[in-house]
């Protein structure tokens, strides 16, 4: 990726440096990432296509920094730092907003996302970055991009859809206060590191307990999860497996309350499986933007969880 050109040999020193992007890049082989990639959009028509792996890692910054399509290839076109990230040298041509549009739309289509997780996730914990001490899963509501269909308008017993994108559907928040649209993403946290070490995106519908299963990795020592996951079978099939039941208890029908040894297990359970509440802030708060999905379809909206989850694992890694 070093592909320094005749401008930048006359820099000063340090000029445009960025340690964190620089660390990154360190962090792991980007050739089995390339390889993922370079069969999209080979270019086999028209001009050459830029670089598949200057494009990811272009795609990567987009998720740090909170940018836009636009603001991307404005921020590629004037820092030297993210030019440096990517591999452009300084006189080269810059992408624009609809060849990166293209490009992310062709790594959803070729469904690159699963082995784009894998290969990071592999090299991470190749790398001892992995725990395993436990996994910590829960879910969170993502808003839908497309403006929210107004509830009551079909048919009684059927729910109201968009026409703009038809996976998104309704569910109630927690509590059960008021109607949500959109998607849930799940997502299984190592417990140490907080690196997000399984991930799924479903319409808000889906019940948690649903796709619990894919969340367990089967080479943690523990699994810690709230009482909306609790299973009679799934408490039998991580003790068959060997993994500490770490779910918290929930009261059953007619039950005034927990026995006590219930409710102190979910008070200490309670105090170790937070750590997946940072993990969702830092997601739909910070610059990845999850609050509210950026674009239409459920398979174009996993991937962009997996591009930020990926690029969330990169950042947490180095911190």
């Amino acid at each position: 990726m070093d592909q320094r050109g005749f401008a930048e040999a006359f820099l000063p020193a340090g000029f445009g440096r960025n340690a964190r992007l620089e660390r990154i890049s360190a962090l792991i082989d980007w050739a089995p990432i390339e390889a993922l990639v370079r069969r999209v959009r080979p270019g086999t028509t028209g001009r050459p296509p830029y670089r598949s792996l200057a494009m990811v890692r272009a795609l990567l910054l987009q998720q740090w920094y909170g940018l836009s399509d636009p603001g991307l290839e404005e921020a590629l076109s004037d820092r030297v730092s993210f030019r440096r990230f990517c591999g452009l040298a300084l006189e080269e041509a810059t992408p624009d907003e609809t060849t990166l549009c293209r490009f992310r739309l062709s790594l959803a289509e070729a469904k690159l996302g699963d082995a784009l997780f894998a290969e990071v996730s592999r090299q991470l914990d190749a790398a001892g970055l992995m725990v395993k001490t436990g996994t910590l899963i829960d879910a969170s509501l993502v808003a839908a991009a497309v403006c929210t269909p107004p509830d009551g308008s079909t048919p009684r017993g059927e729910e109201s859809r968009s026409p703009h994108d038809p996976d998104p559907n309704w569910t109630r928040t927690a509590g059960g206060t008021r109607r949500f649209f959109g998607y849930k993403m799940h997502i299984g946290v190592d417990q140490g590191s907080g690196l997000i070490r399984s991930r799924c995106l479903t319409p808000a519908k889906t019940y948690e307990s649903q796709v619990a299963d894919d969340l367990v990795l089967g080479d943690e020592r523990a699994v810690y999860a709230d009482k909306a996951y609790e299973k009679r079978e799934r408490r039998a099939a991580l003790k068959a497996r060997g993994i500490k039941d770490r779910i918290q208890h929930r009261r059953v029908r007619g039950q005034p309350r927990l026995p006590r040894w219930q409710a102190r297990r979910n008070v200490l359970i309670g105090k170790i499986r937070t750590a997946v509440e940072r993990t969702f802030s830092e997601l739909k708060c910070g610059t990845y933007g999850l609050r509210r999905m950026r674009y239409r379809g459920l398979s174009r909206c996993a991937f962009h969880l997996d591009l930020a989850v990926i690029a969330y694992n990169l950042r947490r890694a180095i911190a």
